[in-house]
């Protein structure tokens, strides 16, 4: 299987500005940060890292650690955009901003499948931009995530996009239970995102950890797929998890429906020397 890279390109909210030495700086708007990024092995282009911030992380394993901001950053947050989706940036304690940016180039590629009415399923749907992104193309979307506060940051990104009168579903569900009762009812979508974390708990305190619940979620997923479907999306942060090992299992689970399987790496191109810093691995079954 030939392995693909999916770039994130800089745009004008977002960029990652510079990167090296195990961290990275980025632009969110108007405020600048840094961030651990283990990956950046290679020296950084400047030694000019002024920044409004800087998360540091512990020194565990479990990725614990904290913020220390300036004055100016706003706590509460602070509003971005990604073409005709409006959304709310914040520091949060597990270090990232509230949304993910290198998913950009999979907003893109699945708009371009998704119609009128499509129906969409966004599985693990976090703050929603995702979801937006596909509304904004008029699909029916039904957004699924365990955490209550972040459905209702959804909502509130809804609010700035001006779309709360889209056919959007706001589910507080535990995503493999889910699944498996949309299985049973017989239910079916056009397309499927999944952007599963490592380890969470359900809203009735149900654990999730990836190698063991992917196999299961993503047979699931697959039969709730048919002949007039066009896309199933698995976005994967776990650095311990293969590409390839990914791929495998969509295109045993996808097999009975024909279409491909496309894999890789996610990667954010560096402002200011072009080269590409990865971030996540994928794979995603579409039919042409």
């Amino acid at each position: 299987m030939h392995l693909h890279t999916l770039i994130t390109e800089p745009w004008p909210d977002y960029a990652l500005v510079d990167s090296g030495h195990g961290r990275k700086l980025e632009r969110y708007g108007r405020y600048r940060f840094v961030r651990p990024e283990p990956q950046a092995m290679w020296a950084p282009a400047s030694p000019d890292w002024r920044a409004d911030g800087e998360f540091v992380g512990a020194s565990d394993e479990e990725g614990g650690g904290r913020w220390t901001l300036n004055r100016n950053v706003p706590l509460d947050g602070w509003t971005l955009g990604w073409q005709d989706v409006r959304f709310r940036a914040q520091n949060t304690p597990f270090r990232h901003l509230a949304f993910f940016p290198d998913m950009a180039a999979q907003w893109a590629w699945m708009r371009e499948r998704t119609g009128e009415g499509a129906e969409i399923l966004n599985l693990f749907g976090y703050t929603g931009v995702g979801s937006l992104a596909l509304a904004a193309r008029g699909a029916r979307i039904t957004h699924v995530d365990a955490s209550r506060k972040s459905v209702e940051a959804g909502k509130g990104n809804a609010r700035l996009s001006d779309m709360t009168d889209r056919p959007i579903r706001w589910l507080v569900d535990d995503a493999t239970k889910f699944t498996a009762r949309e299985v049973r009812r017989g239910r079916r979508y056009d397309g499927i995102m999944l952007d599963p974390p490592k380890f969470g708990r359900g809203p009735d305190g149900e654990v999730w950890r990836l190698e063991e619940g992917l196999p299961g979620l993503i047979a699931d997923c697959s039969r709730l797929l048919d002949e007039n479907s066009r896309f199933l999306v698995l976005t994967v942060y776990a650095v311990r998890m293969s590409a390839l090992a990914i791929a495998e299992l969509v295109t045993q689970a996808t097999a009975p429906l024909g279409g491909r399987v496309e894999a890789g790496e996610m990667a954010v191109r560096e402002e200011a020397r072009g080269l590409l810093l990865p971030t996540a691995i994928f794979a995603r079954w579409v039919r042409d």
